[in-house]
């Protein structure tokens, strides 16, 4: 399910939960609710394929994912991870749970 989250006004973000209710993926902050619309419908559309999957690994060892849009900006970033298989099954979970989500306004 993605959350919706107005922010201090006319600031929104969102964040991808996995069934259990983890937060998987958290996005920038936008300048508009519409924009915010968009980029859930852009997580929607582009988290099947795993080469927008940008996998780094922090400067305390420590791994991530961005999941990046077909023009390269990334829209959503994974929290940290302690494994290189731990940020893999975040990054399947995210493949698993976003395409068919619902989105909810808190």
């Amino acid at each position: 399910m993605f959350e919706l989250k107005n922010k201090e006004g006319s600031n929104f973000h969102f964040t991808l939960k996995a069934k259990n209710g983890q937060v998987i993926l958290s996005s920038e902050v936008y300048n508009s609710k519409a924009a915010a619309v968009n980029g859930i419908a852009s997580v929607q559309k582009n988290s099947s394929e795993d080469g927008r999957y940008e996998r780094k690994t922090s400067k305390d060892g420590k791994f991530y994912f961005n999941l990046k849009a077909g023009n390269g900006q990334i829209i959503g970033s994974s929290q940290m991870y302690t494994s290189e298989s731990g940020m893999e099954n975040g990054i399947n979970s995210v493949k698993e749970n976003a395409p068919g989500a619902d989105t909810k306004e808190i």
